[in-house]
């Protein structure tokens, strides 16, 4: 299966020295430094199976042709010394990930919190374990193009144009209309159309759509393209509040492993401080991974020791009953996520940033 390049020993070794320098906060916390218990269960999950010590656990992941925290962590050595590996079961679609963490068939996936809510409410089990991704002013988390030609500056104009977004259901989806409704649109007069992101600047020039909203890395090849122009962020409509892309976990999974979950929110915690500590590295091993030119990969940022707060969380809850997506009191924030499997997470979870 093609996943993350294995990197030779002394690059290894030289990748490990890196990661090495990447802070966990003010205080450079260490594993040592954590009192928490060291089996964390989900508050509302049945009694978990205890596995024997040094039992190895295989989680199963997808194995895409993309940038994720698990192939970087997998890469830097962050799963040795513990008990959990990952298992690459293949390439996975993006808009299947979540249905199959919800049933089992793989145990964690990383997709955006609007379709985690959506699986919740829809009876699937799956929670939250783990911040992603976040926006910010200098890298966001998605980007909107126009043609320099299409005449379209203003959200107004956007009535009657055909829009490409990655997937419904999304951020793509829900930041975007949110923020057109704030502005006076009428967003039934606008088709949108799912089209991948590593297309969708392709489809913007050749006129097949109007405005392309395409996410990192993708999105600064789009940049780079004399025919388009960018016309906003998601950083300009909502502050980066819609760009948390956490990890999610099966229940079930959860439930059985609480080690091994712990295991892997840890090292994805590292990675993910290791790749904001260290974007121009984190940007190459992106180029690496996926083949994009250098100069067009776009960074990827994530929040601060991978601990989930409320704010983002709440705001899809809203958003997708505003859409009438959700019913109101049909899913409880508190069903969404849980910190108890991260030995960062020591402030309170309803921080208002991430």
């Amino acid at each position: 299966m093609d996943h993350l390049p294995l990197a030779t020993p002394n690059r290894r070794d030289t990748l490990k020295r890196l990661a090495s320098m990447a802070t966990f906060g003010s205080g450079g916390l260490a594993l040592a430094a954590c009192s928490r218990d060291e089996s964390p269960q989900v508050k509302t999950a049945a009694p978990a199976i205890v596995k024997a010590v040094g039992e190895k656990v295989a989680f199963k992941y997808p194995d895409n042709p993309s940038f994720d925290l698990v192939y970087l962590a997998d890469q830097l050595g962050y799963f040795e010394g513990g008990n959990t590996r990952p298992h690459y079961v293949g390439k996975i679609a993006a808009p299947q990930i979540i249905p199959l963490v919800g049933t089992g068939e793989i145990d964690f996936g990383a997709r955006m919190v609007p379709l985690v809510i959506s699986a919740i409410a829809a009876g699937a089990d799956i929670k939250v374990v783990a911040a992603g991704g976040k926006t910010l002013e200098e890298a966001p988390h998605m980007k909107y193009f126009v043609r320099k030609d299409s005449g379209i500056t203003t959200p107004k104009h956007l009535e009657g144009k055909t829009i490409g977004i990655n997937s419904f259901g999304a951020c793509a989806e829900f930041v975007t209309k949110t923020y057109l409704r704030q502005k006076g649109v009428d967003v039934s007069k606008i088709n949108f159309v799912v089209i991948p992101d590593d297309k969708a600047e392709q489809t913007l020039v050749s006129r097949n759509t109007d405005l392309a909203i395409i996410h990192a890395p993708f999105s600064g090849r789009a940049d780079h393209v004399p025919e388009l122009v960018r016309l906003w962020s998601d950083w300009d409509l909502d502050g980066g509040l819609g760009g948390m892309a956490p990890y999610s976990a099966h229940g079930k999974f959860i439930r059985e492993n609480p080690g091994a979950v712990r295991d892997v929110v840890t090292a994805l915690a590292k990675a993910a401080n290791w790749v904001n500590a260290n974007p121009e590295a984190s940007r190459k091993l992106t180029f690496e991974r996926i083949k994009l030119q250098l100069d067009y990969v776009d960074r990827f940022a994530y929040i601060k020791d991978l601990v989930v707060t409320e704010p983002p969380i709440q705001y899809y809850i809203d958003v997708l009953q505003n859409e009438g997506k959700l019913a109101a009191g049909k899913v409880d924030i508190r069903d969404v996520y849980t910190n108890d499997f991260n030995p960062y997470a020591t402030a309170p979870t309803t921080a208002t940033k991430a």
